[in-house]
């Protein structure tokens, strides 16, 4: 309980102390303030990053694989320049992998070709154009808004048919009903179907409404007769899914004949590939940001530490008279740490302030942020072990002045 009552009492002290030297006790936060507003704001930015990243890439689908001739992330660029000379993935490849696979649920071809479409008099120009079958709608997990998705008979039999992207649906058709109406994909003809679920964008750089997907066979016979493919497999099931990795990696060798000597000459793509990639990224930055908070907190720490000294250097005589009067070395040491974590808190608060507006407007006009409450505590704790920090050897000096020279100071 006395130590309790002592808390209390250096609580008192240090608040008249601080009010009594209200612009030194500002001035000296200066360097904390500029500390915790950049730990604050670093915080801030990579976790609302985080989940605005991790929204973005839950539309790869994590149980989703993507066979391709690259990976998409390539340690070097020589590593890439070399899977540019690997042979192109076909159509009869996943057709034969569909046949092998038993832990896949789903396969479904893909390929891209980037054309303007028109509808009447509205325009879209460098719209996505998806050709794939049936099996996509499965693997990508992507919901129809309106209409319907693309029938195994469609897909089989080249059907000229399509199913629009919500941007491409809104550019077309603003004040009409999509679904029956026919639109123009290049100089060919199709009737729309049905349209997407909102998707989003992906990584903040692609928009993953601004596609059409069409059968294959149709895309074969309109544009790219043999097209280079991109495989979709959906596993079967998420705790099977190292076993469906191999058994896709065993069988795609087989396809391609790969020698058992040789290396693969395709890549198996996943979503934890962006997501490791993004989490180094984010760690460098935080790593960074750190280094320079670490700088502002220490120059902060010289300045609280530098006025702590003068302010015992002023109350040498009152530090006396309370030693006279009983006053233990604890009580001196808890005045002094108190009234330096007070004046560190303080200048957190006052960073916290600065921070939250500008939090606000970095969400408004640069990138998604979010400032959380384990932020907020964060900053208000290293505010509180800065002022200890800073403040432990003046404290510690008052707390050992001999009371007899003290009360000679003049």
């Amino acid at each position: 309980m006395k130590l309790f009552a002592e808390i209390r009492e250096g609580f008192g002290i240090s608040w008249d102390a601080i009010r009594a030297n209200k612009m030194r006790s500002v001035l000296a936060t200066l360097g904390i303030v500029i500390g915790i507003v950049t730990v604050t704001l670093m915080g801030a930015a990579i976790g609302g990053l985080n989940g605005a990243f991790l929204n973005s890439i839950s539309a790869l689908g994590a149980d989703v694989f993507y066979v391709e001739r690259d990976n998409w992330m390539s340690d070097t660029w020589d590593e890439w320049l070399r899977e540019q000379k690997r042979r192109p993935i076909r159509l009869p490849e996943s057709e034969a992998l569909a046949r092998q696979l038993t832990l896949a649920a789903a396969v479904a071809p893909v390929s891209y070709v980037s054309l303007p479409v028109k509808y009447k008099n509205h325009n879209s120009s460098r719209v996505t154009i998806l050709g794939t079958t049936e099996q996509y709608f499965p693997v990508s997990g992507i919901g129809i808004s309106r209409g319907r998705a693309l029938t195994a008979v469609e897909s089989a039999g080249g059907r000229p048919v399509c199913v629009l992207g919500t941007q491409v649906a809104t550019n077309l058709f603003p004040h009409e009903e999509p679904v029956g109406n026919r639109i123009k994909i290049g100089a060919q003809s199709f009737e729309v179907i049905g349209v997407l679920e909102k998707q989003g964008t992906l990584l903040g750089l692609y928009s993953l409404d601004n596609r059409i997907v069409i059968p294959l066979e149709q895309f074969r016979a309109s544009f790219v007769g043999n097209p280079e493919i991109e495989i979709q497999i959906k596993a079967a099931e998420l705790v099977q899914l190292d076993e469906a990795r191999e058994e896709l990696r065993q069988a795609m060798r087989r396809v391609r004949r790969v020698a058992p000597d040789q290396p693969d000459d395709f890549a198996i793509n996943q979503q934890d590939q962006f997501v490791t990639m993004f989490h180094r990224l984010t760690g460098t930055i935080a790593l960074v940001g750190l280094f320079i908070t670490g700088l502002s907190l220490f120059v902060g720490g010289i300045g609280i530490m530098n006025i702590m000294f003068v302010s015992v250097a002023e109350r040498t005589r009152e530090i006396g008279i309370r030693k006279a009067m009983g006053a233990k070395r604890r009580t001196i040491l808890l005045q002094f740490l108190i009234e330096a974590a007070c004046i560190c808190v303080l200048g957190g608060l006052i960073a916290l302030g600065i921070a939250w507006p500008l939090t606000l407007a970095v969400r408004q006009w640069l990138i998604p942020t979010t400032m959380s409450l384990t932020i907020v505590g964060i900053a208000l704790l290293v505010s509180l072990v800065t002022g200890l920090v800073s403040g432990f050897v003046p404290a510690w000096r008052a707390a050992r002045l001999d009371p007899v020279d003290a009360l000679r100071n003049e």
